[in-house]
């Protein structure tokens, strides 16, 4: 397979998985080890191609965003808490992510610990949808100091790949009594400062061999994944807000819970 249609599905996959509860990394490492390459040598274009997600994020909710900046050269006390919400829930992972930098590379390669993932987050979501009782929905900028430093929490759990962010952070909010909605918003208002930390991490360590156009993926291809990744994602976005209001999550539990068993099926076969 060459290496821009390889692209160009790994942006389809990014763009479809970033904001559903199911590991847009994890289903990004099988992909690209079932498409016959080293999953490690696409590591950079799996978390760079990310920010094409986090833009769809940007253009959906610009207005959300521009009333919350035209609020803070105002210093309008609803917009002061929404950044100090999201500020919040960002700091664990971020300090957690620069500690485990190292590690958490190490595990970019390993699908069957994605796999395994799959499994336990599936069966995890089916009980927190169990017992979970939503309180009302709220703003973000309603949203208590100390929910948003346990869902920041619940967000390192996605350092293991296949956790997957948005489903550690929906579930970490829902098993704290936040309505479902506000719940998906958070998520999404959250991974704009985590995405971009993480990208600017993986751009830090790696600049110098993606200048010199060393390894097999290059500014090419992730041009073209985060094109990809972008538009499939706005779509996205929209889709999964109406679908989780009338149906929950467990259909995307039950999903992780296949496509896991599935990939270590294929896995034990590659």
């Amino acid at each position: 397979m060459s290496l821009t249609l390889t692209a160009i599905l790994l942006g389809i996959v990014e763009g479809l998985t970033e904001f559903l509860p199911v590991s847009s990394t994890g289903h990004l490492i099988l992909a690209t080890r079932l498409f016959g390459y080293d999953a490690s040598q696409w590591a950079t274009f799996n978390i760079v191609i990310q920010l094409g997600a986090i833009l769809a994020v940007i253009v959906q909710f610009w207005r959300t965003f521009w009333v919350v900046g035209m609020g803070l050269l105002k210093l309008h006390p609803a917009s002061i808490r929404f950044v100090r919400n999201v500020l919040l829930a960002f700091i664990p992972s971020a300090v957690l992510g620069l500690l485990l930098n190292n590690y958490i590379e190490g595990l970019l390669g390993e699908p069957a610990v994605v796999a395994w993932a799959l499994i336990i987050g599936g069966i995890a979501i089916l009980g927190i949808e169990k017992v979970a009782k939503p309180g009302p929905l709220t703003g973000v900028s309603e949203l208590p100091a100390g929910k948003c430093i346990g869902v920041g929490l619940a967000q390192c759990l996605a350092m293991v790949p296949g956790v997957s962010r948005s489903g550690a952070t929906i579930m970490g909010a829902l098993s704290m009594g936040i309505e479902r909605r506000t719940a998906a918003e958070f998520s999404f208002f959250l991974a704009v400062p985590t995405m971009i930390g993480a990208t600017t991490l993986e751009l830090l360590k790696h600049h110098e061999e993606l200048m010199a156009g060393a390894g097999p993926v290059g500014w090419g291809e992730i041009g073209i994944g985060f094109v990809v990744s972008f538009v499939v994602a706005l779509v996205v976005i929209k889709a999964f807000m109406a679908f989780v209001s009338r149906s929950g999550f467990a259909p995307f539990a039950w999903y992780r819970i296949v496509a896991g068993a599935l990939a270590l099926f294929l896995l034990s076969r590659v």
